[in-house]
């Protein structure tokens, strides 16, 4: 079952493979519907990361619940199961082939975490900001006034030979 309010959007589903990628799909279509392109890549790695933990650990079904919902300036992405046992972030191996999913969804993320959800099942979620973050203003050097002065002619240059003053060689200055 999908439902779509306009902030709010709930997926039903086994957490089976084949599956996990439908409901990537789902979400990457979801968010260009309102208009956070930017969120798809990261958004989609958690779910696919969180939807994986379900399917590899959840017992007694792989039955689960995602669930986006945007509030004014975060997504929160929320999986809810049946199984009551809370996820533990390992240190895995540097070789090992598993176990940072959840490493990674941290580190993505603004935040993350995991509760209880009644008696018999808990929901993990990750929130991702909305809104890009201001720019920092550049720091620029204070700009410095520029005191006017009279000019002064150059200096007339007598030529040896010619008998009349001639004018200094043009000269060019760079005002810094």
């Amino acid at each position: 079952m999908i439902s779509h309010p306009s902030r709010h959007c709930t997926v039903e589903l086994q957490a089976l493979p084949s599956r996990i990628g439908q409901v990537r799909r789902i979400v990457s279509a979801q968010l260009r519907y309102w208009h956070l392109d930017s969120l798809i890549d990261r958004a989609a790695l958690g779910v696919t990361e969180l939807l994986t933990n379900v399917h590899l650990h959840a017992r007694p079904d792989k039955t689960c619940t995602v669930e986006l919902e945007l509030l004014l300036d975060r997504l929160t992405v929320s999986v809810r199961d049946h199984d009551p046992r809370l996820p533990v972030v390992d240190d895995a191996d540097p070789l090992a082939t598993r176990g940072r999913g959840l490493a990674m969804v941290a580190a993505m993320s603004d935040s993350w975490g995991a509760r209880p959800d009644g008696d018999s099942g808990k929901v993990v979620w990750f929130t991702l900001p909305t809104a890009a973050p201001a720019p920092r203003a550049a720091a620029r050097p204070p700009r410095r006034t520029v005191q006017e002065a009279p000019a002064h002619p150059f200096p007339e240059v007598e030529q040896v030979g010619l008998g009349r003053p001639q004018p200094a060689p043009a000269r060019s200055a760079v005002a810094g």
